[in-house]
């Protein structure tokens, strides 16, 4: 059965909805916000010309979002980071993930920043998808910064 995804902007009236959905995928990976941190998240998805937001709609209910920002690359075009990609439990496996990422990458593709990136753990499960949609680059591994304190 073929299910029909749409996806667009962010607008006010999502505000709700992109929540619960927000709040759904840091309960997923365990990550705990305060109020504040959803509210600032929020008001940059709708100012900032740089970090953009999406919604995915199945039969107009919003059922996934996606977060993304366009950045500058030292040695290529320019790029685009998919920070967030969260689809709610019961939409899964009909599609919404891979055409959230198509229409992110078209996106970047039209802003001059061709190539789109993201990060998962390794143990993910929609690393399927990602394994048929992207290219793992083996051997690479990401540091962050460890402040003094423990802190990073």
């Amino acid at each position: 059965m073929a299910f029909m995804v749409e996806i667009g902007f962010l607008t006010e009236s999502d505000r709700a909805r992109w929540e619960a959905l927000a709040r759904g995928k840091d309960a997923y990976f365990e990550v705990e916000r305060g109020d504040d941190d959803y509210e600032r998240t929020w008001r940059r998805l709708l100012d900032d010309e740089r970090v953009r937001g999406v919604a995915a709609r199945l039969d107009g209910r919003m059922v996934g979002i996606a977060h993304y920002l366009f950045h500058a690359s030292v040695w290529s075009a320019g790029r685009c980071y998919l920070a967030d990609l969260f689809v709610d439990a019961g939409a899964r496996r009909r599609g919404v993930a891979r055409a959230v990422i198509e229409w992110v990458a078209r996106d970047a593709e039209e802003h001059g920043h061709p190539g789109l990136y993201w990060h998962t753990l390794e143990d993910a499960p929609a690393r399927a998808l990602y394994d048929k949609v992207g290219r793992l680059h083996q051997g690479f591994i990401l540091y962050t910064y460890r402040r003094r304190g423990g802190a990073s």
